[in-house]
């Protein structure tokens, strides 16, 4: 058995506009990411994240190149449902994700579609909403909740059909700080506890703090690669990315311009305060 979950080899994906240019959104991307591993991508709007994350299930298929997931080519039209039930997406909006009027139909709608047996589905909905946090929302309309909780339905939702691997397209770009943190706290646990494979594509740099590995995207490329405290050391590179850094790094960066020495791969307030 290989510990790759996912595996993207020199994947080009071109689009036609509608002046009929071609335009490339991905250019020659290899990336290997690991069973169990928490990765976030990082880039601004265009960068081709996005696009990326549609590769990893089979929503979009590379103009060149090949993409792997648990061994399985996306390219391979057998293959798609087996794939689509490994990595499972979560988008922006959660309003479109939800279909059902009750939050517990909602969770089931995945493993009802899988064909999973009505007693599991009760199991695995139970479960996936104890995860999220949820269970005692069960009973209640999605659209009267807030849209951080709305988000952890969505994640739920995609939990109860039991994939290996979640792709998380900037899952908390539409809510507010407290129901991001909601999400992000879910989104590490479901990593730390629940062993998921997790892919979180994000703009906010705070929450790339708590990954294995960081990728930052620039027109279609992978521009900057390592662990967190390695990719947040170079500030004034992923400033010209028009990227910002997490705001501790941004402090820190300043206090050693002014001479006070400090290590450059502070992310964390409380690394700060034990530090000064």
């Amino acid at each position: 058995m290989s510990d790759t979950m996912i595996k993207i080899e020199n994947v080009t994906l071109e689009y036609t506009t509608n002046e009929d240019k071609e335009f490339a959104a991905l250019k020659d991307v290899s990336l290997e990411i690991k069973k169990g591993e928490f990765l976030v991508i990082l880039g601004h709007n265009g960068s081709g994240k996005s696009t990326l994350a549609k590769l990893m299930n089979a929503l979009l298929l590379p103009t060149e190149g090949k993409v792997y997931v648990n061994g399985m080519d996306t390219t391979d039209m057998n293959k798609v449902w087996d794939i689509r039930q490994t990595a499972g997406m979560v988008f922006q909006n959660p309003d479109n994700q939800l279909v059902a009027t009750i939050v517990e139909e909602d969770v089931a709608f995945g493993p009802e579609n899988q064909g999973v047996e009505p007693s599991e589905i009760r199991r695995r909905v139970d479960e996936a909403l104890e995860i999220v946090e949820m269970s005692q929302y069960k009973k209640h309309a999605p659209h009267l909740l807030s849209g951080g909780q709305k988000q952890r339905i969505a994640i739920a939702g995609i939990l109860a059909m039991n994939p290996d691997c979640i792709v998380l397209d900037e899952p908390t770009a539409m809510l507010d700080p407290s129901g991001r943190k909601e999400v992000m706290n879910t989104i590490e646990k479901l990593n730390k506890e629940q062993k998921k494979t997790i892919i979180h594509i994000t703009h906010y740099m705070d929450e790339a703090v708590g990954a294995d590995r960081i990728i930052v995207m620039e027109e279609g490329q992978v521009v900057l690669e390592g662990a967190p405290k390695e990719v947040f050391s170079k500030v004034e590179e992923i400033k010209s990315l028009g990227l910002d850094v997490p705001q501790v790094t941004e402090l820190v960066h300043e206090l050693i311009k002014e001479g006070i020495n400090l290590p450059k791969d502070i992310l964390t307030v409380e690394e700060l305060v034990g530090l000064l």
